[in-house]
C-alpha cells in the first residue's frame, strides 16, 4: 500500500512538471523580458497567441510620457512590407494595435521605443510571431486539459506499477486508452474545430504534430494492450508505452502547430482600432 501510494504521489509530480514544461516552452507561451532605455529598465510581456475576433492589443508599462513607440508588423511567412503604427500612450502605457487574422492566420511584429536620441527594438533579435485562432468554449478546454492530464498520470502510473512485485496492469492500461482517447481524439478536435476550423491536422492530412503525438501515443497503448494478452513479458510494453507518451508530451506544445498559407489567400483586412 504504501509503495502503490509513493508511485502515485510521483506520477503526479511527474505529469505536473511534465505539462508545465511542455506549456511554457512552446512557440504560443508569451515572451518575457526586459530591455534598458536611457537607464530606465523596462519589463514586457509579448503575447504569441490571440483567441477571438478582436484586434490584438500590443501593451509596454513605460510609465514615462517621454518614451514615445511605434509597433512594426507584417504577415508571416510573406514579402509583405513592415507597417508601421504609432503607439498611444495613457496611463503609463504606450499601446497598439495588430489587426485581427483568420483562424491560424501569423504575424510577426516588433516594438521600437525612443527617448532622446536613444532607441532600441523589443525583441532586439526576431520579431515575436503570435497566432490567431477562434474561440474555445470553456468546457471543451476544461475537458481536454483534464483529460490530458488524467491520462499523462495514468501512463505515468502504469509505468511504476511495472516496477511492483506482482504488477497489476490491465486495468489502468485499460484506462489509460480510454481517457487518452477522450481527450485526443473526442476533446482534441473540437478544440481543434473551435479554434482552426479543422477536426485533425496531424497526418495523413498535415503534420500538426500535437495531432500527430496523440496518434503515436495510442498507438503504443494499443499495442500494450494487446502485449497483455499475447507477450510472455507483457510488462516490458507497458513500460515502453509509458517512457514513449512521457517522451512525446515533453515535445513543447503547439510545436508545428496550424498555420495559414497567406499565399492562397486574396486579401486580408488590415484596418485597426485600438480600444
Amino acid at each position: 500500500m504504501k509503495r502503490s501510494f509513493l508511485f502515485w504521489i510521483l506520477a503526479f509530480l511527474i505529469t505536473a512538471c511534465t505539462l508545465v514544461y511542455q506549456r511554457v516552452t512552446g512557440p504560443t507561451y508569451p515572451l518575457s523580458g526586459k530591455v534598458t532605455l536611457n537607464g530606465k529598465e523596462i519589463g514586457y510581456t509579448l503575447n504569441r497567441a490571440h483567441p477571438g475576433e478582436t484586434n490584438h492589443i500590443v501593451k509596454i508599462e513605460t510609465n514615462n510620457e517621454t518614451i514615445t513607440g511605434y509597433l512594426l508588423w507584417k504577415r508571416h511567412k510573406t514579402a509583405d512590407e513592415w507597417k508601421k503604427e504609432l503607439m498611444l500612450y495613457h496611463n503609463g502605457v504606450l499601446r497598439a494595435g495588430l489587426p485581427h487574422q483568420p483562424p491560424a492566420g501569423k504575424l510577426n511584429y516588433q516594438i521600437v521605443l525612443n527617448t532622446g536620441n536613444e532607441s532600441i527594438t523589443i525583441p532586439e533579435d526576431n520579431p515575436v510571431v503570435i497566432r490567431f485562432r477562434g474561440d474555445v468554449p470553456s468546457i471543451v478546454l476544461i475537458f481536454h486539459v483534464l483529460a490530458m492530464f488524467i491520462g499523462l498520470l495514468l501512463s505515468t502510473r502504469a509505468g511504476f506499477e511495472c516496477f511492483s512485485k506482482e504488477p497489476k496492469l490491465k486495468q489502468i492500461t485499460v484506462w489509460t486508452i480510454i481517457v487518452t482517447a477522450v481527450g485526443g481524439l473526442v476533446m482534441g478536435p473540437l478544440m481543434q474545430w473551435y479554434a482552426f476550423g479543422a477536426f485533425w491536422t496531424g497526418f495523413p492530412f498535415g503534420i500538426d504534430l500535437t495531432d500527430n503525438k496523440t496518434a503515436v501515443v495510442l498507438l503504443f497503448w494499443i499495442i500494450a494492450a494487446i502485449a497483455l494478452r499475447r507477450s510472455k513479458t507483457p510488462k516490458r510494453w507497458v513500460l515502453v508505452a509509458a517512457i514513449i507518451t512521457l517522451i512525446v508530451y515533453l515535445i513543447p506544445h503547439s510545436v508545428l502547430g496550424s498555420e495559414l498559407d497567406y499565399s492562397k489567400i486574396d486579401k486580408l483586412p488590415i484596418s485597426m482600432t485600438v480600444k
